[in-house]
């Protein structure tokens, strides 16, 4: 989740003025963080819930909710950052968005200081971030992503992560939207470097002065140390529009 609330506006010149103003430089790509951005993961009792399942544990509500509570303060892949980390995950907890292994081992280690008392509970709990169904694409998503590609603008997934997330938006029906994928892990970047987001502009081959950042976090916002525009927009929970109609405000040209 966002630490603050931006404005839906762009900066370094691609959004400060409205639309109508012709003197905003064009927008030639899209970037796009993902978590909070184009989807969000799954309610977190419906996450406990299904993992237990795989288990062979049927959860009542009470428990599920409960557990639910617990494992998001001790940090969940997607959710809050954990309120505390041990010594013993901080080398893995810090390398968790450059190595596959680090982010599995960061996550189910954290999820088994929570005791639920089911074998195999942390692994499935991670499982369940690796899959399409443990998320949720914004209802806004497909049509913006479809809007900009009838316009002939490219578009990147730009996301610090530990794994990969062109299987989600195969299954989603989406990939055919997507041009290039600019992960933290196979890049070997994190947000806010600025590498990142010139890597995923090179992959679209585009000028980062015409580019657009869009996502829900300060380290989204240091595309502008790349040379890209930015557009942090707040984070809305699954199921819920989360404003990126906006994108199309900064990004089409005028009728």
């Amino acid at each position: 989740m966002p630490d603050h609330v931006e404005p839906p506006e762009a900066t370094n010149g691609v959004g400060d003025t409205p639309r109508t103003d012709a003197s905003r430089r064009p927008v030639q790509a899209v970037l796009f963080d993902f978590h909070g951005t184009l989807a969000q993961v799954e309610p977190a009792h419906d996450w406990v819930v299904a993992a237990a399942a795989t288990c062979g544990v049927s959860l009542e509500r009470m428990r599920a909710t409960a557990l639910a509570d617990r494992l998001l303060t001790a940090g969940r892949a997607g959710g809050p950052l954990p309120a505390r980390v041990p010594p013993r995950l901080a080398e893995l907890w810090a390398d968790r968005d450059l190595y596959e292994h680090a982010h599995r081992a960061a996550y189910t280690g954290l999820a088994d200081t929570v005791d639920a008392g089911i074998e195999g509970f942390a692994e499935a709990l991670y499982e369940r971030v690796l899959v399409p169904h443990g998320w949720v694409p914004y209802p806004d998503t497909a049509p913006v992503l479809t809007a900009l590609r009838a316009a002939g603008i490219p578009v990147a997934v730009v996301s610090n992560i530990g794994f990969d997330l062109r299987p989600f938006f195969a299954a989603w029906g989406l990939a055919d939207l997507v041009d290039a994928y600019a992960l933290s892990y196979e890049v070997g970047r994190c947000k806010p470097d600025p590498g990142i987001f010139l890597r995923a502009c090179g992959m679209l081959r585009v000028d980062p002065e015409r580019t657009l950042m869009v996502g829900d976090t300060p380290a989204d916002a240091g595309a502008v140390a790349a040379g890209c525009g930015a557009l942090v927009l707040p984070a809305a929970g699954p199921g819920r529009p989360n404003g990126l109609g906006a994108v199309l405000d900064l990004a089409l040209p005028s009728p």
